[in-house]
């Protein structure tokens, strides 16, 4: 098959049905999630066939390559950034054999995702150099025999551009999908909607302006009518997953079926959908059955499309459950790193979106948003969460006080941090206006931290607020609570400790610590009275800066305990304080690591530097 069949296809009346998951498709046959999917066509042929070979059967008259990170960057991660060009061919030559071998003629398109790295000027990657990497591999493909290429998964603009540049750069003539995901809130990672999006991809020269991954059928329907709407004579992809994936006794499960996937097939090719298919979590059932359900309907509906309604456009339905990725991880039993930022004194982000992105690049799992610490005016922390979500795509926990906040803007804070896409919550008392900017503030409050994590949790996770009245969907807020592991009334922590587990808690964030057996022996006693903890425990630890910040913080600070030999290692430590504080900070993690799921650093005076300092140190010894 050819660029002209797919081109013929794709402007005929009929639909061009893809295939669906490669991963969910290779995890399920015991490929680890670790590993390099894309060096299997080198290393396990028959398997990869055999997954393509169950989606033509299925009745895709499209089928991808299996290299959707098979560029230089993401074959970096594995030490295989020296075989681009071997990988892609053999991909291609592998789907060939196949089709061959089936006397099937199926299109053959070339699988392109995103490279994995940000781009400038959010990233340290220029143009130039991504354009370069999406050369290298779209070369292999094109010389594979391609017939289309599929660029997919994509969150960023600027990165589409340079990838379908790449691809005009090697073949001018051959035609292009370039397909963009999208979060539960309808808007690209960083903050593009659908009409922007649809615009966009075609005034770079794609043939196909696609939506995959993102939700289930449900939400790119909806944002397929935006993009039709946006572009009423545009050629469409839409690729949804499985629904949003859950954790089920430690697996990703997809809860879409194969038959709502026919149902939605339709609906999708009714509103301008040329090219279906299926993403993450979807198998050789649901091609089948959208495949089934293609055949069956009546040619002539496939040019009548829907407008989107008003309706549809202000009060789109977003689904009710979605999994933080921080809960995920830590489900998985993953060493989570967390680095807590505070947000600014006035209007100014860049330095705390420059931050972010150190950390980002660094490798942090999750931001931690202070709430006004040692009650000093700040920026609203969930403002903030958003604005690192959607500029740098780092998941963030918003650090949720109950102290100052009546019942009436308890609820209507956790609402509005729902509607910005946060999930994760970390709720404590918070600091008394006393000691900050506006002593004389009211500092009364509603709730204890174990009855805002009950709030959360059995109200507002249910779909209900504090007096039974519907909120119209469950949230699906992962709450946090506090712990002091050096603490002077250890039965009063139990105690509290107690209730907020009772209450809901998900995770734990303690105090910062500088005294690990003692801790660990506080750890003890805590198992001893409460048995066994079923939630992680993130442990925290705040680098010391020089002698003077350390006898500041063991001094002046409660609830941290800074024992006598530290002080004196960053008393004799001088001007090297810095890289002595940093090396502590590994130590006190070394010690821990075995007891805790996870680190939440706290750097001091806005070193984040020093926290991707940390951060590189425990990657490497991982």
């Amino acid at each position: 098959m050819s660029d002209t069949k797919f081109r013929t296809l794709l402007n005929s009346g009929i639909p061009i049905l893809s295939d669906g998951a490669m991963g969910t498709m290779l995890h399920g046959r015991g490929v680890s999630f670790e590993d390099c999917f894309d060096e299997l066509n080198l290393t396990r042929p028959a398997l990869v066939a055999d997954v393509h070979r169950q989606y033509i059967e299925a009745g895709s008259n499209m089928i991808q390559t299996n290299t959707y990170g098979a560029n230089a960057y993401k074959l970096a991660r594995h030490g295989l950034e020296d075989k681009v060009t071997e990988i892609n061919r053999a991909a291609v030559e592998l789907l060939r054999r196949v089709t061959y071998a089936m006397f099937q003629d199926v299109i053959i398109a070339g699988d392109v995702g995103p490279l994995g790295v940000r781009l400038a000027p959010f990233g340290r990657v220029q143009p130039e150099e991504a354009r370069a990497a999406f050369r290298e591999q779209i070369a292999a493909l094109v010389e594979g025999g391609v017939d289309v290429l599929i660029i997919e998964t994509m969150t960023d603009l600027y990165e589409v551009h340079e990838a379908i540049q790449a691809a005009r750069d090697i073949a001018p003539d051959l035609p292009i999908i370039a397909s963009m995901t999208f979060t539960r809130d309808d808007r690209t990672l960083l903050g593009d909607d659908p009409a922007k999006v649809a615009r966009k991809i075609k005034s770079f020269g794609a043939d196909v302006t696609g939506v995959n991954c993102s939700g289930g059928p449900n939400q790119l329907l909806r944002i397929l009518k935006l993009m039709r709407e946006a572009d009423p004579e545009g050629c469409f992809s839409v690729m949804p997953n499985a629904g949003w994936p859950e954790q089920v006794g430690g697996r990703i499960m997809y809860p879409a079926m194969p038959e709502y996937f026919a149902d939605y097939a339709l609906a999708l090719r009714y509103n301008g959908a040329r090219v279906l298919g299926g993403c993450c979590g979807t198998t050789p059932a649901h091609i089948a059955a959208m495949r089934k359900a293609l055949d069956a309907a009546p040619p002539e509906k496939y040019t009548n499309g829907y407008a989107i309604t008003a309706s549809e456009r202000s009060e789109p339905a977003q689904p009710a459950a979605q999994p933080s990725d921080l809960s995920q991880k830590l489900a998985a039993g993953k060493f989570v790193i967390s680095v807590e930022m505070d947000p600014p004194r006035g209007l100014a982000t860049h330095k705390l979106l420059a931050g972010a992105s150190l950390l980002s690049e660094a490798g942090v799992d999750v931001i931690n948003v202070a709430d006004s610490p040692m009650a000093r005016m700040r920026m609203s922390p969930w403002a903030v969460c958003s604005l690192i979500q959607r500029r740098i795509g780092v998941e963030t926990v918003l650090h949720f006080p109950t102290r100052g906040r009546n019942l009436l803007r308890v609820q209507g804070d956790l609402l509005a941090a729902h509607a910005l896409g946060v999930r994760n919550v970390f709720v404590v008392m918070g600091d008394p206006t006393a000691i900050g900017d506006y002593p004389d503030a009211m500092d009364n409050y509603d709730l204890v931290p174990s009855g805002l994590i009950k709030l959360i949790k059995q109200s507002f996770n249910t779909g209900v607020d504090h007096a039974g009245a519907d909120i119209g969907q469950p949230t699906s807020f992962f709450a946090g609570c506090a712990l002091n592991l050096m603490p002077s009334d250890p039965e009063a922590e139990f105690k509290n400790l107690r209730r907020k587990i009772k209450a809901g808690a998900d995770f734990v964030l303690t105090q910062p610590v500088y005294q690990p057996e003692k801790a660990l022996a506080f750890l003890d006693m805590v198992e001893y009275e409460l048995g066994e903890l079923q939630i992680p425990i993130l442990v925290g630890i705040l680098p010391l800066v020089n002698a003077r910040h350390a006898s500041f913080l063991k001094h002046e600070v409660p609830g941290v305990f800074i024992p006598d030999e530290i002080l004196q290692r960053m008393q004799e430590a001088g001007e090297n304080g810095p890289r002595t504080g940093i090396q502590i900070a590994i130590e006190l993690i070394q010690q821990m690591q075995g007891r805790t799921q996870g680190v939440y650093l706290m750097p001091a005076f806005g070193r984040y530097d020093y926290a991707a300092e940390v951060i590189d140190a425990i990657k490497q010894k991982a």
